[in-house]
C-alpha cells in the first residue's frame, strides 16, 4: 500500500481506487479505518480519481505525538499533494467536520461534500458533549478502550439494551483497536456546534447532505439531530447547499449518494 509522510514524519496509508479524472479524497468518521467509504468509492471511481486514507492511528497510519487537528489538517494536505496538488472532499460523520476545518485552513480543495456531521446543539446535547470528551479523556488515559467505545455508543444513541453485549460482537477487536482514535474526533468536533467563525472563511462550494430518518442504532438520538446540525452549518458557509435524500442508515448508500455526489463534484 502507498503512504505519504506528513509534516511530523507521520506515514499515512493510503489507497488510489480509480485514475478517471479530477482526484475526490474520501476522509472517514469515527472507528473507522477508511473502509466504510470504498463502496461509495467504487461508485465514484468511473469519473473521479477516488482515494481513500488511513486517518492517524488508524491501520497502517503511524500516530505521532502529540495530537492536534492541525496535525490532520497536514496529514490531508499530504495527500492532497499525492494525488496532483488539488482534490474534491467527501467527509463521512466527523470526517466531514474534518473536512471542513482543512478547508477552512486553506488546503488546495475544490468542491466539498459531507454526510451528517455529528456538531452538538442545544443545552442538553452539548452537557452531554462535554461530559463525553472528559469522560473519555479519563477512560483513555486509564487505557480502558472498553469503556471508550461505550461512551462512545451512548453519545451515538445507541439503544441502551445494546449496549452491554456490544462487547461480544466479532468487530469489537477491531473497534479496540482504534479506540484512542476518539480523542481525535471529538477534537475535530471542537466545542461541539458548528464553528461559525471558521466555516465562513469556507469560499468553496459545500454540499451538506442528511438522511430522512436516523439509523436504528442512533435511535436515542433527537429525530432531527443531524438535519438540525446541517442547517446550522449552512448558515456559516458562504456557498453552501443543503440535499435531505432517502437514507435509512448513517453510513450513506453509495446507490443513492454516489450520483448526487457526482453531479454535485460536476457541475
Amino acid at each position: 500500500m502507498p503512504h505519504v509522510t506528513s509534516v511530523d514524519g507521520t506515514t499515512i496509508g493510503y489507497d488510489r481506487l480509480s485514475s478517471n479524472g479530477p482526484a475526490v479524497i474520501l476522509v472517514s468518521g469515527g472507528l473507522d479505518d477508511g473502509a466504510e467509504n470504498v463502496p461509495l468509492g467504487r461508485h465514484l471511481a468511473e469519473q473521479f480519481t477516488v482515494v481513500t486514507y488511513r486517518r492517524r492511528g488508524r491501520g497502517d497510519s503511524g500516530d505521532t505525538q502529540p495530537y492536534a487537528v492541525q496535525r490532520e489538517v497536514e496529514d490531508l494536505a499530504a495527500v492532497v499533494d499525492a494525488v496532483g496538488g488539488r482534490a474534491h472532499l467527501f467527509g463521512a460523520s466527523s470526517g466531514g467536520a474534518l473536512a471542513l476545518e482543512a478547508a477552512a485552513a486553506g488546503l488546495p480543495v475544490d468542491r466539498i461534500a459531507v454526510h451528517e456531521v455529528p456538531y452538538l446543539l442545544g443545552d442538553e446535547m452539548l452537557a452531554a458533549w462535554r461530559g463525553y470528551k472528559t469522560d473519555l479523556d479519563a477512560a483513555l488515559d486509564a487505557d480502558d478502550r472498553d469503556e471508550a467505545l461505550r461512551l462512545f455508543m451512548r453519545l451515538a444513541g445507541a439503544p441502551v439494551e445494546q449496549i452491554p453485549a456490544a462487547g461480544t460482537d466479532p468487530v469489537w477487536d477491531a473497534l479496540r483497536a482504534v479506540a484512542p482514535t476518539l480523542r481525535y474526533d471529538a477534537a475535530c468536533l471542537g466545542d461541539g456546534p458548528p464553528p461559525a467563525g471558521r466555516l465562513a472563511t469556507v469560499a468553496q462550494p459545500v454540499l451538506l447532505t442528511t438522511g430522512v430518518t436516523i439509523d436504528p442504532h442512533m435511535a436515542g438520538l433527537p429525530a432531527d439531530f443531524f438535519g438540525a446540525a446541517a442547517d446550522a452549518a449552512a448558515v456559516s458557509l458562504p456557498n453552501a447547499r443543503r440535499a435531505t435524500i432517502e437514507l435509512a442508515g448513517h453510513v450513506p448508500d453509495p446507490a443513492v449518494l454516489g450520483p448526487i455526489l457526482s453531479d454535485f463534484y460536476t457541475h
